[in-house]
């Protein structure tokens, strides 16, 4: 059985999704034959996916152009949906082709659409799997736009081709996607070790350690300007190239992720699943930037309420460095329960029925 996985670049949250999800899949169909396509490096997929697979470095949706990790470029989204659409049923044909020549037995995607709409033309199951979608996220931001309907449709449409659609939580509600359903949440718990960390990043254990994560896309912060405070030490990306005594690249071989977020006292992030949501399973306080336009941000706080310790941070406070108070307030408070975090069991499960993977 060749099971393509065709998981968005836009952002790590989609491969975070996804990864336990494969992790689970393989141990129910341990002949499993994976062929990952993905605009992501392989070296990013490989530390998340277990296991070898192929690797396509192909993408087939690009969600939104971004100006940043929060900011969205609206022209030239709006131009880049008119594109794709322009011929659908072309694309479709084309798309649909390409399964047929690699051999595609079953498809699994998070969460783009062409490669669902392609898969039913095909005759090749399929199903989606994800937080969002973009059907709801393009009307969220185009709907009212002449031009829009027609292209939501066919998004949509396409979404509905699929056998199902496993809504993963949080997330978006989902009301026009037909054959929804709903899991607990999919990430991947790290495993705490303060001492191991400790040493590859030459910091002292007994002091707070904060992670700025964003999620795999640029936010520049100016980390250098921030106020130092004693005891208190920033993990940021290598690429940042901040030179403090009280600033280290986090990003270096032999440190999983998933073990440094589990091993940190706090993180800043911004609205989106992946880091978000392994904070909260971890039980790791949780500062994220305002984003109020974003559609899943509603439902992420209304979540995190429960489930975490976390506040919003403004645009300014997060610029200057200015919300030491407000971390202080989540070391103070006391922590929730950690929520149940079987998704990717559930997902493998329904995955193993619905496209007949056994």
């Amino acid at each position: 059985m060749h099971l393509l996985v065709d998981i968005s670049a836009h952002g790590l949250g989609h491969l975070a999704q996804t990864a336990p999800v494969l992790d689970a899949l393989r141990s129910l169909v341990p002949g499993l034959r994976l062929t990952v396509r993905s605009a992501l490096p392989r070296e990013r997929l490989a530390a998340r996916i277990a296991g070898g697979f192929d690797h396509v470095a192909e993408a087939r949706d690009f969600g939104f152009v971004m100006r940043n990790a929060v900011d969205i470029d609206l022209a030239a989204s709006a131009r880049r949906y008119r594109e794709f659409h322009t011929d659908w049923p072309q694309r479709i044909a084309t798309e649909a082709d390409w399964l047929r020549r690699h051999g595609i037995d079953a498809l699994l995607g998070n969460v783009a659409y062409l490669p669902l709409a392609a898969a039913a033309e095909a005759g090749i199951p399929a199903a989606a799997l994800s937080s969002l979608n973009w059907a709801d996220l393009f009307a969220s931001y185009f709907g009212g736009e002449t031009w829009a309907a027609p292209v939501h449709d066919q998004i949509l449409a396409a979404y509905n081709t699929a056998r199902c659609f496993l809504r993963v939580s949080p997330g978006l509600p989902m009301a026009g996607i037909e054959r929804r359903q709903e899991i607990a949440p999919v990430v991947r718990i790290g495993r705490p070790d303060r001492a191991r960390v400790s040493k590859i990043l030459d910091l002292n254990e007994s002091e707070r350690w904060l992670l700025i994560a964003m999620g795999g896309m640029e936010f520049r912060l100016s980390v250098e300007n921030w106020p130092q405070t004693p005891g208190l030490n920033w993990l940021v990306p290598r690429e940042s190239q901040i030179l403090r005594q009280d600033v280290r690249g986090f990003d270096v071989p032999g440190l999983k992720f998933t073990d440094l977020l589990a091993s940190v006292d706090a993180v800043i992030t911004k609205p989106g699943y992946g880091t978000l949501v392994e904070a909260a399973c971890s039980g790791v306080p949780i500062l994220y930037v305002e984003r109020e336009d974003w559609p899943e941000t509603p439902w992420f706080a209304a979540w995190l309420a429960t489930h975490a310790r976390a506040a919003v941070l403004r645009r300014e406070q997060l610029a200057g460095g200015d919300f030491i108070a407000a971390l202080n307030r989540l070391w103070q408070a006391p922590p929730p329960a950690v929520p149940a975090a079987n998704g990717a069991t559930e997902a493998a499960q329904l995955l193993v029925r619905e496209l007949g993977l056994a």
